[in-house]
């Protein structure tokens, strides 16, 4: 493959999906390090993005609805097909491949929270789906960082997705199944129960405002340029434990549920902030405090998007910082997830109250992701990206600060 010709014919749409920052030498390595590990050329890559949640944090396992944008930082696979049935991925800083048969598609429990899960996931949920399946070779790099909140298990699932469909059904698999099939593998071959934000995200790509109230969720597009406006669109890696968080992560749907549960309803998705008031006098003792709490934030949550998005369309960002900020508060305060019970640091937090005193009335902060630890959003005045920038790394670490540009497209093909 001519990796030179390729971005030659797909100049502009390459510079819309990575802000304008050349890729050349990035698709370069990654087709020659395909020669290197399988002894051929490479037919086609394959791109799925990172996400960012902008408000909407843990709505979407309870059919709430969620703000999130794909962002121009991905997960690339150089693949080619095999005839054989197994599916051969070299991921990059990983010294052997992954190797899976895929005509075994049983759910094996100990492959639980491994790549293994989510190749051998994705394909056994196509095969049911009646779509086609078949081996292929893979080598693959990402700049979606892990635990930044960013969603590289994601990207990593609906980037697999799209190499099946791309090499054996000619690309007719809609973003939005892409996503769905993508959560599949990760709920019951990976074993972590996440909702569809994250994969609907990468894979539908833009701004996007999604409503899990209905099946299948609504999704659509907004349009509106951040950087037109004057600000940066930063993550910052704050850190923090990075063990195994899939109990903490699966406590909060699980204790919203109880919370539904104890109130008649299967999840909160419809109940009001004023019918959960009223029924704290049953809930208290019959399920735990901090369960009413995750499920006061998730009543507000679901509204704030709302106002974030009317914020939006009528051109007010300081309504929109203000929806923001106050959702970051609420995940402080209400839902808990900034740090790790054990863990005596807490650094997302430090990374927020450091974030209020440089921002404040001037841009917007509030925890990112799944939380626990990670990364932080910040709306960055670009007067002060220099300032805020070196006051985030001096305490973080060099790099700790990454600016991002919304990528209009999700998973995509290039060939």
């Amino acid at each position: 493959m001519d990796v030179r010709a390729l971005f030659d014919r797909n100049r502009a749409r390459l510079d819309a999906l990575y802000g304008k920052a050349d890729q050349l030498e990035r698709y370069t390595r990654l087709a020659d390090a395909f020669r290197a590990q399988f002894g051929r050329e490479p037919e086609a890559f394959v791109s799925a993005p990172g996400r960012t949640e902008v408000v909407g944090n843990h709505t979407d396992h309870q059919n709430g609805k969620v703000l999130a944008a794909a962002v121009n930082l991905d997960t690339v696979a150089a693949v080619a097909p095999r005839d054989d049935g197994r599916v051969v991925l070299y991921s990059a800083g990983y010294d052997k491949p992954f190797d899976v048969d895929i005509t075994d598609t049983a759910v094996r429990e100990d492959e639980k929270e491994t790549t293994f899960a989510l190749i051998r996931g994705v394909a056994a949920r196509l095969v049911q789906l009646g779509y086609k399946v078949g081996g292929f070779d893979a080598s693959v790099t990402s700049t979606v960082f892990k635990g930044s909140g960013l969603s590289s298990s994601a990207a990593f699932e609906v980037m697999l997705v799209g190499a099946f469909d791309a090499l054996y059904n000619g690309w007719v698999i809609d973003p939005k199944e892409n996503a769905r099939i993508s959560q599949y593998a990760e709920n019951v071959y990976f074993g972590k129960p996440s909702g569809l934000l994250d994969q609907s995200a990468s894979a539908v790509g833009g701004l996007v405002t999604m409503d899990f109230g209905v099946s299948p969720a609504a999704v659509e597009a907004l349009a509106y340029d951040f950087g037109a406006k004057g600000y940066a669109v930063c993550v910052v890696t704050a850190g923090g434990e990075h063990g195994n968080l899939t109990a903490d992560y699966a406590a909060i749907p699980a204790e919203m549920k109880a919370v539904a549960k104890a109130m008649g309803e299967e999840l909160l998705q419809n109940v009001t902030p004023e019918a959960l008031f009223e029924a704290l006098p049953k809930l208290k003792n019959k399920v735990t405090d901090r369960a009413i709490l995750r499920a006061f934030h998730y009543v507000d949550e679901t509204r704030r998007v709302e106002d974030a998005v009317a914020a939006l369309r009528a051109d007010d960002l300081k309504a929109f910082f203000d929806v923001v900020i106050a959702s970051g508060e609420s995940s402080w305060k209400l839902l808990q997830n900034l740090h790790v019970a054990t863990s005596d640091n807490q650094e997302m937090p430090l990374a927020l109250e450091m974030s209020r005193r440089m921002l404040a009335g001037r841009g917007a902060w509030r925890i990112h992701g799944g939380g626990f630890a990670g990364t932080i959003l910040a709306f960055v005045p670009f007067d002060l990206l220099d300032a805020y920038r070196t006051a985030m790394n001096g305490v973080f670490g060099d790099g700790a600060v990454t600016a991002l540009s919304i990528r209009p497209e999700g998973v995509v093909w290039l060939k």
